[in-house]
């Protein structure tokens, strides 16, 4: 009776464990878990826009510091001489341009006196002749009534003068007509030797432009020397020093952007199939057991590297075979995205912890 109990009480003790491994086993199908859990943030490297001996350096390395808040100047003397350099040609660019404008002016101012003596000049031509055909016809008249002893050699010789003289007179009107021709090719060729050698009018002047880039370049280099904070963060990898000196596009610190946390889970492919972008995670650092962060799943990976691929003759991947008995699944990173972080946990990038996802639990 007690031999029957006893294998009563092992079979039930049997079966209990294997009910508990069966719900331990689809709670992990439903909920899959990985210790494969890393901290992540956005890590900005700060570079200085210019070269020159650091100034000033206010933080220290771990510090967190505002966005806007200075992180190291660098000597702006050099720069601040540029910029002064840079306005004082942008002045004189301008006074050349006004004097070329000046230049302009005169010369149009001659081009239309010119305009305006050969107007002159033209109608004076045009009186003469008018007065010519009437001297000529005079002269004509007074030489039929000469025989006829109706007029006097005087007024013959007189008629005549008039008529010569008016000739001259259009000989010199013409000579004038053409010197205000010449004046005026004159003026026009000044005025567009003017009008090339200053250019466009304005501010689409390419002078003006070129001397004003380079003022507002001269200005950006001097607003360089500080160098700030893009964003809030902690100072990380800090090795500058005071004195030591900056160099332009170089890295000089990291600054770890505190509004961008998350956690790259990496899973099995055997647990990924029913995960959706959405469904609730917990995220369990080492470092804070006892703290758990809720979380969500941002994103799933689409691909991984292939670890024993190369490329080879033919530029077809070279595959060492495997003659493994059992499979190991490939691990895929997920993206999971910390929703509140609890008082008290300071999220450090590296950190590695565990993540449970709840499949399903995405809202629809």
């Amino acid at each position: 009776m007690n031999l029957s109990r006893k294998h009563l009480l092992t079979a039930a003790v049997v079966v209990v464990a294997a009910v508990a491994v069966l719900l331990k086993y689809w709670d992990y199908v439903l909920n899959p878990w990985t210790r494969d859990g890393q901290i992540r943030a956005e890590v900005i490297q700060i570079t200085p826009r210019v070269s020159g001996p650091i100034v000033s350096l206010p933080v220290v390395d771990n510090q967190f510091v505002k966005a806007g808040e200075l992180l190291f100047e660098i000597d702006p003397r050099t720069y601040a001489a540029s910029l002064d350099q840079a306005r004082a040609q942008y002045d004189m660019t301008g006074d050349s341009y006004q004097a070329q404008e000046k230049q302009i002016d005169s010369a149009q101012a001659q081009t239309d006196a010119a305009r305006a003596q050969i107007r002159q000049a033209q109608s004076g031509i045009k009186e003469l002749d008018s007065q010519i055909i009437k001297n000529k016809a005079e002269f004509e008249r007074q030489q039929e009534l000469l025989p006829q002893r109706a007029t006097s050699q005087k007024s013959v010789d007189r008629a005549r003068a008039s008529y010569n003289i008016s000739l001259e007179k259009r000989e010199g009107a013409l000579a004038s007509l053409a010197q205000a021709e010449a004046s005026l090719a004159q003026a026009e060729a000044d005025l567009a030797q003017n009008r090339a050698s200053l250019g466009a009018l304005g501010d689409n002047n390419a002078q003006l432009r070129q001397a004003r880039a380079e003022m507002e370049q001269a200005a950006l280099d001097l607003e360089f020397t500080r160098v700030l904070a893009p964003v809030d963060g902690y100072v990380t990898n800090l090795n500058l020093r005071h004195g030591s000196q900056a160099v332009a596009n170089q890295p000089a610190l990291a600054l770890v952007d505190i509004n961008s946390y998350w956690v790259d889970a990496y899973f099995r492919e055997t647990s990924v199939g029913d995960m959706r972008k959405g469904d609730k995670a917990i995220v369990t650092l080492m470092s804070y057991p006892d703290k758990p962060i809720e979380g969500h799943v941002n994103s799933l990976g689409w691909g991984i590297s292939q670890s024993d691929g190369s490329t080879g003759f033919e530029l077809l991947p070279t595959i060492s075979p495997t003659f493994e008995w059992i499979r190991l699944a490939q691990r895929v990173p997920v993206r999971i995205h910390l929703d509140s972080v609890p008082e008290g946990v300071a999220l450090r990038v590296g950190t590695t912890g565990s993540v449970l996802v709840k499949t399903g639990s995405a809202e629809q």
